[in-house]
């Protein structure tokens, strides 16, 4: 990934702080004037992650990026904003992930993980109860848990770091503005009638994006669109975290069945809390009421996580999230394409968040977008887009194949039905899981797919076939039981408890 040290454009001899505030004080003069400066200006729509990492990598190349945010930003606090609707929910941030971003803004992770994020291997850290059976404490992958409004808060301050990018909270954008030939893109014009001027402006607003009728209206049709949606339904909740000097986990996943398609994540979080999703499908979708929780926690295949927080105290109130069907808008398949304009992040795909892909997804793009214009200048960029969309999108190939094939496990899930390598591949899948509960190998290979740093040939390569279906004797769903073997539930002290102690001492 470039650094600041290898673009094309003259540094400022000011700090980072001193130049973002003489362009905040001069914001308006400098939009009148932007006409002129339009050659070397990036618009970047939406300042979630896929925003934002798009905003750096373009800021090697343009000499100006301008991220236009719909919400209000409070400096430096890490808030929920109703443009992440998800972030009560709980995210993870693959190693593949928070490797790239790393790349991308050296030392995040580190500030991270100093403002209360948590580094951890998974499944090794957690209770894992997969759809085959418990994962023993194996190896697989490297996560960062954090609340998504810590790590959007911390990614924005280091990318606004860069002098060349600036962002314009509380704006919104209504269209695209045509460049003189039609055939090209222009700008952007801005709630209120304003328009901004740019060279290459970039759809990052995510489930929300407006890209299809924006085209439209320059006269491109809309883009096919594929479609799978298992009616998963979200409900959260944070708490304080018990104490329990016998705890030996860090965090909890209970996966469903299609027959019991009901799960629960507990994570820990910055600010020393537990964020808890309970998960379902179709009428298994979980209640926000109060009361109905603890029994939805209750009725999952294995007792753990409700055990974990029954006697925990409870934070906030469930949040539901319903919006997670996978969407992929074809971009890639039109024949026509306007210069000067890209769709990144769930505003071109989004798949169904339960998988954990969407920052990495994103860092994904970010590092598609790079490698493509590395040696561009910004006319040759805006040139260039129709290729540079193809190539952006093309990085959402594997985390839709995870997404969709296993979404298509699920009888009410609406889409294509699954063909007959999906099917056989779907059974090979089960068999991989079950394998890799117990089987170190197979686990690191397992992981290594599902974090999106390794292809998935990985796991249909010879060695990795030859161990998985050596295992053939054992059941794809086995009966489980209610813990694993390497970790017990917990020990409650209840008065007996305490009389028996007293008499042992």
């Amino acid at each position: 990934m470039d650094d600041d040290a290898t673009d094309n454009h003259l540094r400022t001899t000011t700090g980072p702080h001193a130049e973002r505030q003489a362009e905040h004080h001069a914001g308006d003069r400098a939009r009148h004037h932007a006409g002129d400066r339009a050659g070397d200006h990036a618009v970047v729509l939406g300042a979630g992650m896929a925003g934002l990492l798009a905003a750096r990598v373009l800021a090697m190349r343009f000499s100006r990026v301008t991220l236009i945010e719909r919400d209000e930003l409070p400096l430096g606090e890490a808030v929920f904003r109703p443009g992440i609707p998800q972030s009560r929910h709980v995210h993870v941030l693959w190693s593949r992930g928070a490797e790239l971003i790393e790349l991308m803004l050296p030392g995040v992770t580190g500030k991270l993980v100093a403002a209360g994020a948590g580094l951890f291997d998974s499944p090794r850290d957690f209770l894992w109860l997969s759809p085959a059976d418990w994962f023993g404490p194996v190896s697989g992958s490297r996560v960062l848990l954090a609340s998504r409004e810590l790590l959007d808060t911390t990614v924005r301050a280091e990318v606004l770091r860069n002098p060349r990018v600036r962002i314009r909270a509380g704006a919104a954008a209504t269209g695209l503005v045509a460049g003189p030939d039609g055939r090209t893109v222009s700008g952007v014009e801005l709630r209120g009638g304003e328009r901004l001027d740019a060279r290459l402006v970039v759809d990052a607003t995510g489930r929300s994006s407006k890209a299809p009728a924006w085209l439209a209206a320059l006269g491109h049709p809309a883009p096919a669109v594929t479609r799978y949606d298992s009616h998963l339904g979200y409900s959260s909740r944070y708490f304080e975290i018990p104490d329990d000097p016998g705890r030996r986990w860090q965090g909890m996943y209970v996966q469903g069945r299609p027959e019991l398609p009901r799960g629960g994540v507990l994570v820990p979080l910055d600010g020393d809390r537990w964020l808890v999703t309970l998960v379902g499908n179709g009428e298994h979708a979980p209640s926000v009421r109060d009361e109905e929780f603890l029994p939805f926690a209750r009725s999952l295949r294995s007792p753990a996580l409700y055990d974990a927080i029954r006697s925990a105290v409870p934070l906030s109130s469930p949040t539901a999230f319903r919006n997670t069907a996978n969407e992929w808008r074809h971009y890639e398949r039109l024949e026509r394409w306007p210069a000067g304009f890209l769709v990144l992040g769930d505003a071109a795909c989004r798949v169904n968040p339960v998988y954990g892909h969407g920052m990495t997804a994103a860092a994904l793009a970010a590092e598609a977008l790079a490698k493509e214009i590395r040696t561009l200048n910004p006319a040759e960029i805006a040139a260039a887009s129709r290729r540079i969309q193809r190539r952006t999108l093309a990085t959402a190939a594997v985390p839709w194949q995870i997404a969709t094939s296993e979404d298509m496990r699920y009888p009410v899930t609406e889409g294509p039905a699954p063909d007959r390598a999906t099917r056989i591949l779907q059974r090979y899948m089960s068999r991989v899981m079950a394998g890799a509960n117990t089987d170190q190998a197979i686990a690191s290979r397992f992981f290594g797919v599902l974090s999106l740093t390794r292809p998935p040939g990985t796991l249909l390569d010879p060695v990795t076939m030859v161990r998985v279906l050596s295992r053939r004797h054992l059941p794809a769903s086995p009966h489980t039981t209610a813990y694993p073997a390497h970790h017990g539930p917990p020990v409650r002290r209840g008065p007996s408890a305490e009389r028996g102690a007293r008499r042992s001492a």
